[in-house]
């Protein structure tokens, strides 16, 4: 068990940093080892390419094809070629750090010796609010390195989800901040960069050895790891931050079925994201926001989010949250068992295949289920008490980049409640200008004048598309600071030969959702 082996000693933890740092072992450095083709391989699963990328320089002892070859590829390597990625460190220190074990049927000395890995250690780079950075992410060795399914208590290193959650976290400075179900550490480390202290919980022990390893390698000082479910480790604590990426996955609770702590946690069907969404008013400072991924089951005829809106409670109850709740994604229930069953690492067309199959459509099936939504939750605790946002949407996926949500989840909650504040009269005395990453598209027949379609479109942010007709269009036109809303409107009206009082009662709407959503932007918006 790698992870219990590892050890975190901080001499030679610099040393394997020395090393690391003096093979360039990045990702634009790794990028540009595999090459284009075989990183988009390496990306589907397939490691041929790449291991065919870094021969060359891993037989000539090549540290950055020695590294990448072992550590991300999963291949065991020569002893005399890891002695020299690893000068510094040295192959003692690499295995009295837990990184490297020897292959059977060698020993120490041999001039044919192998070393087989025993970690996943990878570059991870970001860019955030306080610049671009990167660190090294130890994790298991994944199904592909290992050639077999997964252990249940494997660690998993940085995936689509954790991407996810760093690109949608808010990057505002706070005092303190959690990251409840930490995994290897990456959401703790990014919320270290924000908050003057951290607390990272798991129930995985072997979690947080690896989280704690990153940390140290990283040089990450300030956060407190602690052991426990949920929000066990931290009652009676109070947090500005929390984050989480939840094992929010729905696995069925029967004999046979893999259980995996990186995904599972161990309740049915989606309880374990109802349980963080009523724990976490407890755990929030006032003004403190919550943000986290999900799933949602869709049960029997019930419309989207009903299952999350009851969760929430009635927002004029002690203690409700402001919310923005967002679905990206939509499955059906073959379809969620499916990924879920591939996720573990068995294949499709295999007996164990159709058998895990029936398993989780039985499940669902004893709850009704004919679909499950994934997506993120923003939570609020109001300062004041009072709930003025409660936003529902499913949004689907674009060409823009997730990069950017942090801070557009941010402007959206401070939008929320200035909205909730200013009624339409006022809204009409105030000057809006069009956001700078907003366009335009109109499309016509052929041989028309006027167009047939009008929308804009998003550049940052969700990338939203939104259909628009002439009065929206000319108002939006005309947003660029100089007059009031109601001015606007009024001169529209008489242009278009429309009641001024229809009009205003037809726009404003729609501007108070064009404000939020980015689009337009109020000059005195604190």
């Amino acid at each position: 068990m790698p992870a219990d082996s590892l050890e975190i000693d901080p001499e030679p933890l610099a040393r394997l940093r020395r090393d690391l740092e003096c093979a360039d072992f990045t990702v634009p450095a790794l990028d540009a080892l595999w090459g284009e083709e075989a990183a988009a391989a390496l990306f589907r699963g397939h490691r041929v390419a790449a291991r065919r990328a870094a021969e060359p320089g891993a037989s000539r002892g090549e540290p950055l094809a020695v590294l990448a070859t072992a550590f991300v590829l999963g291949l065991p390597v020569p002893e005399r070629a890891v002695a020299s990625a690893l000068p510094t460190l040295g192959i003692q220190g690499a295995v009295r750090l837990g990184l490297v074990a020897g292959s059977e049927g060698t020993g120490p000395g041999d001039s044919a010796a192998m070393l087989r890995p025993l970690v996943d250690l990878r570059p991870y780079s970001f860019d955030d609010d306080l610049g671009a950075g990167s660190w090294w992410i130890c994790s298991d060795l994944g199904e592909l390195a290992l050639g077999r399914e997964l252990r249940e208590d494997h660690v998993l290193g940085v995936g689509g989800a954790s991407h996810t959650l760093s690109a949608i976290m808010m990057r505002a400075a706070v005092g303190t901040a959690l990251d409840l179900g930490t995994g290897c550490g990456i959401q703790a480390m990014h919320a270290a960069r924000h908050a003057d202290r951290v607390v990272a919980t798991d129930i995985s022990a072997r979690a947080l050895r690896f989280a704690r390893f990153n940390a140290a390698l990283n040089r990450v000082h300030n956060i407190e790891f602690r052991l426990g479910s949920l929000f066990e480790p931290v009652a009676g604590e109070r947090f500005d931050r929390i984050v989480s990426n939840p094992p929010f996955v729905i696995t069925p609770r029967v004999a046979g079925v893999p259980e995996y702590e990186y995904r599972d946690g161990g309740l049915t069907g989606d309880a374990i994201v109802e349980a963080v969404v009523r724990g976490v008013r407890e755990h929030l400072e006032p003004g403190g926001v919550a943000q986290f991924l999900g799933n949602w089951e869709y049960r029997g005829d019930g419309e989207a989010f009903d299952r999350v809106r009851g969760w929430l409670g009635d927002a004029t109850e002690p203690g409700a949250l402001d919310a923005w709740v967002v679905e990206r994604e939509l499955q059906d229930a073959p379809r969620y068992a499916e990924t879920w069953i591939r996720d573990g690492g068995t294949r499709p067309g295999s007996a164990e295949f159709e058998r895990l199959m029936d398993a989780w459509l039985d499940d669902f099936a004893g709850r009704n289920v004919c679909a499950v939504g994934f997506g993120y939750l923003t939570l609020r605790r109001p300062a004041d008490g009072d709930v003025t946002l409660r936003r529902f949407e499913s949004v689907e996926s674009s060409g823009a980049s997730e990069g950017g949500l942090g801070p557009h989840l941010e402007r959206g909650l401070r939008v929320g409640r200035w909205l909730a504040s200013v009624t339409d009269q006022q809204l009409g005395l105030t000057c809006l200008r069009t956001a700078a990453d907003v366009t335009e598209e109109r499309h016509y027949w052929p041989g028309d004048d006027d167009p047939t379609v009008l929308a804009l479109v998003q550049g940052g942010g969700f990338g939203r598309r939104l259909a628009m007709d002439t009065g929206l269009a000319g108002l939006v036109g005309a947003c660029d600071g100089d007059l009031p809303v109601g001015v606007i409107v009024g001169a529209l009206a008489d242009l278009l030969g429309a009641d001024a009082t229809d009009l205003t009662a037809d726009l404003l709407p729609r501007v108070r959702e064009l404000i939020f959503t980015g689009v337009l932007d109020p000059d005195d918006l604190d």
